[in-house]
């Protein structure tokens, strides 16, 4: 079993108000899709799509409770649900054991719990990436450098250890220089005012509560890393293969959800609202989360990121600190073990074992207006 993940699947509780005292749970969560019957030849299995509580993946929800799920899984005949998982971490278990066909997920955690597990993958879609939505934050300090010989607060070998390792390299320290203290993402808001408590890392909605804490000061964030925290949405490779109606349904989806988003009008703040209420926050918080977010919007931006250099670069940082920490597993013996397929045929790592795929053609059919 994947080291992070059995260390994770009992300490990571993506719960479904993200225990925020100030985010309420949210009422109710879309988790049934179309019971349109398949059109002839097509599966007539029903897939499903696991999310979580994020503010670049609330479209999902959206789209499930609005009918625009059943709208395009009718468009390409097949069956198709988006339901919420309260534990993040489970829905990566979930999503590795077959148990569901798609999930959203950061790359680093494609790469260490699916990938690293020996399920082969495919990125359908780069949705976003964390643009300031992940933070350090010091207690009593508004220095980074300050973090030198303190404990710190995070989910251990999840995005936040990530981002840790990437702000003590700014600051000119080492990993050495600091102890982690593994703390579920559901306690970390609670940690905070614990007296050993003096530095911490986590992400949106906790941050931004955090943040507003007594001596709570942010240090750094990932604003200072751009592109390289990166929300995505990965389906079961084979499953894709087979059907690949499912992809255009998908994909067809996100886009007419995050085009809606962007209206001036009515409806466009009504569907802002739903996905506020739904994450359990205001619509002024749930702005607040997007801000923090640099969400792609368009297709093409999303497909031109993912085709540029610093896409593979971002990604390589990525793959070379989840080695380092043992994420691939014991039986891993080089950041090589685990292959990376980018458009254009480029691959990081062996090529033999290909376990995570970028794929942008689905995004590029949706620019191209194909779907």
């Amino acid at each position: 079993m994947n080291r992070w993940l059995s260390r994770l699947s009992t300490a990571a509780v993506m719960a479904a108000g993200l225990a925020v005292a100030s985010c309420g749970k949210p009422s109710s969560a879309p988790e049934t899709a179309s019971s349109a019957s398949p059109a002839p030849g097509a599966p007539s299995k029903e897939y499903t799509i696991g999310w979580t509580i994020y503010a670049g993946w609330m479209p999902w929800p959206y789209a499930q409770q609005a009918g625009i799920v059943k709208k395009w899984a009718d468009k390409y005949g097949i069956k198709l649900k988006v339901v919420q998982v309260n534990d993040y971490v489970e829905s990566l278990n979930q999503f590795t054991a077959g148990k569901l066909d798609g999930v959203v997920s950061t790359n680093m955690d494609a790469l260490t719990v699916p990938a690293a597990g020996g399920k082969d993958s495919t990125v359908l879609m780069i949705g976003d990436y964390s643009n300031g939505n992940d933070g350090i934050i010091l207690k009593g300090s508004d220095s980074l450098k300050d973090i030198k010989g303190r404990p710190v607060n995070l989910v251990e070998f999840s995005v936040s250890h990530y981002l840790l390792a990437r702000g003590l390299e700014a600051a000119g320290l080492q990993q050495s220089d600091v102890k982690t203290v593994n703390t579920s993402d559901a306690d970390i808001v609670a940690a905070y005012n614990a007296p050993g408590t003096t530095a911490l890392v986590t992400w949106n909605p906790q941050l931004s509560e955090i943040k507003k804490l007594p001596k709570a000061h942010e240090v750094f964030d990932s604003s200072k890393i751009p592109g390289e925290i990166q929300d995505t949405l990965i389906l079961d490779t084979a499953e894709l293969k087979a059907n690949p109606a499912l992809g255009k349904a998908l994909t067809g989806i996100w886009y007419e959800t995050l085009a809606l988003m962007q209206k001036d009008t009515p409806e466009g703040k009504a569907a802002l609202e739903a996905m506020a209420k739904l994450s359990g926050t205001d619509l002024a918080g749930f702005k607040s989360q997007l801000k923090t977010t640099y969400l792609y919007y368009t297709p093409k931006d999303a497909a031109a990121f993912e085709t540029s250099p610093a896409f593979v670069a971002a990604n390589d940082k990525v793959r070379q600190f989840s080695f380092s920490k043992g994420l691939f597993g014991k039986g891993a013996t080089s950041v090589d073990s685990i292959g990376i397929e980018f458009p254009g045929g480029k691959i990081l790592g062996d090529p033999k074992n290909v376990k995570l795929r970028f794929d942008p053609s689905y995004m590029n059919m949706a620019a191209d207006g194909k779907l």
